[in-house]
């Protein structure tokens, strides 16, 4: 295989996982303001559920950057 089009797949994997996940933060803090709004005595609870799920939305582009490494490294 040609190193420069594992570089270009790697560079591809890592940014769109950054922009996937950071697209998915704003719909995240969006949702989480406007159920703070309507509800306000519900903030700790969705608060919470928020954090988990940005620790899962974080996950995304950690897997991105290892299947990368693994790309540059183990097959070039």
């Amino acid at each position: 295989m040609d190193a420069g089009l594992i570089y270009i797949a790697s560079a591809l994997l890592i940014g769109l996982g950054a922009l996937g996940t950071a697209i998915g933060f704003g719909l995240l803090g969006g949702r989480l303001l406007e159920g703070t709004a309507r509800q306000p005595e519900l903030a700790p609870m969705l608060q919470g559920k928020m954090f988990l799920m940005a620790g899962l939305l974080d996950a995304v582009p950690m897997i991105g950057v290892g299947i990368a490494m693994y790309l540059i490294f183990a097959v070039a």
